[in-house]
């Protein structure tokens, strides 16, 4: 298994196909969720995932919303239950700490999973909310500046 960090442009063909492959199975299909999975802010996405043998088993992209912050989304993990989405937040915000450098990093986490982003020293920061008829949290982490 490889972890992989990078920008659209550096995608290849196959990885994006991949990724919007395993984000359809996810999001779309798994959670019968109709939308339009596939928008603009792939292009000015940081995309972080791991790869075994060509197959996207996690993923997330990391944009930046203003200078000092940093969005996270589309976290998911082809198997769950593994640890290996807990492994991909770890190294992803590493990887966003160093090739962004935000002050915050925010998320718009699925209820049931605020505990798990809570781990890594998110804090919920707004009421529950729906999104696409799924309960949601805004969370935020404050960097440590060094």
């Amino acid at each position: 298994m490889v972890f992989k960090s990078k920008r659209f442009p550096e995608l290849t063909a196959t990885e994006l196909y991949e990724i919007l492959k395993v984000r359809s199975a996810i999001f779309v299909v798994e959670q019968n969720c109709p939308y339009q999975d596939i928008d603009a802010v792939d292009y000015h996405s940081l995309h972080l995932f791991y790869e075994e043998e060509g197959t996207v088993l996690a993923y997330l992209r990391a944009y930046r919303l203003s200078d000092d912050t940093v969005r996270i989304g589309r976290v998911l993990t082809l198997h769950h239950g593994t640890g290996l989405g807990g492994k991909l937040l770890k190294k992803g915000l590493a990887e966003v700490r160093e090739k962004m450098q935000p002050r915050y990093i925010l998320i718009e986490a699925q209820c049931y999973a605020a505990g798990f982003y809570s781990r890594e020293g998110f804090r919920v920061c707004s009421e529950e909310f729906l999104e696409d008829g799924i309960p949601h949290v805004r969370m935020i982490l404050e960097m440590q500046v060094n």
